[in-house]
């Protein structure tokens, strides 16, 4: 069995010091709660992550599936790139991983610290919190029902970041927190499992620069009813909301930590800047 494209050198960012995201993981008596909402069924909210901050993302009446979206605050054009996250960490995001900021800016954004579910690798092959597939969306909604659904995860997430100035085309990849994705032992082809997710379960990151995050309740809920093909219904009746908490940590567990500076490749991709005469 071949190995991992991306092995890490020693020093690399994509070794975490494990102690510390431990530490901030396990020692929530050292938080304090600045923020918490609940995210309605079908919908979609964004909000602001500082840097030193803890986000936790709680299945609060149970099972559902919620897709994540991040930018820098300050700057929207870095924003979370999940096919590379996917490429340097694995297809399902776990402990001590990181989300990944786009080119030409390449930095840890965010680095995950807890996650209650634990699910790992199944016998089918398939795991939690999905990188392998992206959100539902109106297009292929439309393309294969014939049908206008507005709700599509892509459409709440597109509300959810209109009060900041971003639109449609900023929506991107995204994280699909508690759901469990493979891909078939046949044809490779994606598929989905019902979401593992118990009342109170929570996946949650650590802030690595100020950020804005948005997730969708996703209007599948909890991936127990197809909604295309020939056994297709409206999942409304699996559908929950979802909570979102932010604490701020004490200032002693951030001892040595830094945020991290993007790439510094100074390269120019090997265009030249001579003057022409």
């Amino acid at each position: 069995m071949p190995g991992p494209l991306y092995e890490p050198k020693f020093g690399s960012p994509l070794l975490v010091d494990q102690s510390f995201y431990r530490r901030l993981g396990s020692e929530v008596e050292r938080r304090r709660l600045v923020d918490s909402f609940i995210v309605p069924i079908r919908s979609g909210k964004a909000w602001q992550a500082l840097a030193g901050q803890v986000c936790r993302i709680v299945a609060v009446e149970g099972p559902q599936v919620v897709d994540f979206n991040a930018w820098n605050l300050h700057n929207p054009r870095e924003r979370f790139w999940a096919a590379r996250t996917k490429q340097l960490h694995s297809a399902h995001m776990r402990v001590f991983d990181r989300f990944w900021s786009c080119l030409h800016y390449l930095r840890p954004m965010a680095t995950v610290t807890g996650d209650s579910v634990g699910y790992g690798i199944d016998e089918d092959g398939a795991g939690c919190h999905d990188l392998l597939g992206t959100r539902c969306d109106p297009y292929v909604h439309k393309m294969l029902t014939g049908e206008d659904l507005d709700v599509c995860c892509h459409s709440n997430l597109a509300r959810a970041v209109a009060p900041y100035r971003l639109c449609e085309s900023d929506v991107h990849d995204v994280l699909n927190i508690f759901q469990v994705t493979g891909l078939t032992e046949n044809g490779h082809q994606y598929f989905v499992k019902p979401c593992p997710a118990k009342k109170g379960d929570y996946f949650e990151f650590f802030a690595e620069i100020d950020l804005l995050c948005a997730i969708s309740t996703c209007p599948h809920g909890d991936m127990t009813i197809p909604t295309w093909g020939p056994n297709a219904a409206d999942p409304i009746t699996i559908c929950r909301p979802i909570g979102v908490e932010v604490y701020s940590v004490d200032q002693e567990l951030l001892a040595g930590w830094r945020s991290p500076s993007v790439s510094d490749y100074g390269g120019m991709h090997g265009l030249s800047l001579e003057r022409q005469g």
